[in-house]
């Protein structure tokens, strides 16, 4: 995976532009997209920069707002894009789960590549419509929105192991060598925030036993599949008792219990995790079964995204979330390790 700012945008030096001169960029490009869609003279409104950058874009005379994805380079190919916007169609119309519906362009393409002069490379463009809704809150009562969203999370499993893939279809791996191992998607975790000698060998124990229990779970086509990768409340939006599913873009192969480790992103060391595990697979048991050994394994993959996330924090950590989350996630991360080596090991 390529870095954002690994390369300065647009001279080809391996030096690394300021990070608001790239962000200016690339609303530059993002502003520049919206003739492909006949959206000439909307106001952009920046949401979130992360693997990629997220606009809301309201056009002129108060129509109804869009959201613009503007795709980080060397991210996903546009066939891995074309096979996320697929399953996101197929799931709605078929898995009775709502989803945003990519908006094609002018030329019918769902994918506009742009340009810009301060960017060295295109950048892929997608559309999507805008969906109501209000996103969960940490603060708030979660075990009814938990229990909803294990059973959309399973509604979400089924489609996926019914449905015929495309013949161009392409997405991540989330098996334990593209997450923990020697590929892994988002950098090593070796490298995450505040890593020091003296955390590595609880930490490595901590990734050597995870391993050999993914090992021992096992990927059968009942356990692993097509899964959404990324359940936490900021891509969750509840209207009137429904939940929506937003931003599938981390969508790949993987355990399908790790939506629910997911679903716990960034406060997975709070003591009401366990509750919420506990409701979100009672809602998930409504739809799809869920054996005890399963249920078992919960934790398990829990701390798979915690260490996942320890990880990307110390490959992303120029942007806002890593800054605001990094500094105390390493001991948390420990504090987690160590109770469940306590237990599993």
């Amino acid at each position: 995976m390529v870095r954002e700012g690994a390369i300065r945008e647009g001279t080809g030096m391996s030096e690394m532009p300021s990070h608001e001169a790239l962000m200016r960029s690339i609303g530059q490009l993002a502003e520049a997209s919206l003739p492909h869609w006949g959206l000439e003279g909307s106001a952009l409104t920046m949401i979130n920069h992360s693997e990629n950058t997220t606009y809301r874009v309201a056009p002129p005379g108060g129509k109804r707002p869009v959201i613009l994805r503007v795709h980080r380079p060397g991210y996903h190919t546009v066939n891995g894009i074309r096979s996320e916007l697929a399953w996101m169609r197929a799931l709605q119309a078929e898995g009775g789960v709502h989803t945003p519906q990519a908006i094609p362009g002018r030329d019918g393409a769902d994918i506009q590549t742009v340009s810009h002069p301060t960017l060295s490379t295109p950048r892929n463009c997608v559309l999507f419509e805008f969906i109501e809704g209000e996103e969960p809150r940490q603060d708030h009562d979660l075990i009814e929105p938990f229990k909803r969203l294990g059973e959309v999370t399973a509604r979400t499993h089924e489609h996926s192991r019914g449905w015929k893939r495309p013949d161009y279809f392409e997405r991540t791996v989330w098996d334990f060598e593209h997450s923990l191992g020697a590929d892994p998607n988002w950098g090593p975790w070796l490298e995450g925030p505040d890593m020091t000698p003296a955390r590595r060998p609880l930490l490595q124990r901590l990734v050597d036993t995870i391993e050999k229990r993914l090992k021992r779970f096992g990927q059968s086509p009942d356990r692993y599949g097509l899964i959404h990768a990324d359940f936490r409340l900021a891509n969750l939006l509840i209207h009137k008792g429904d939940i929506r599913v937003i931003d599938f873009d981390d969508c790949g192969l993987g355990w399908f219990l790790y939506d629910a480790g997911t679903a716990v992103s960034f406060f997975e060391h709070k003591p009401e995790v366990p509750a919420l595990i506990d409701a979100w697979a009672e809602g998930y048991r409504r739809v799809r079964p869920l054996s005890k050994e399963e249920e078992a394994e919960l934790p398990t993959f829990v701390i798979l995204r915690r260490m996942i996330l320890f990880a990307w924090m110390g490959s992303h950590s120029e942007t806002d979330l890593a800054k605001q989350e990094g500094p105390a996630y390493a001991d948390g991360t420990c504090e987690m390790a160590e109770k469940y080596l306590t237990r599993f090991a």
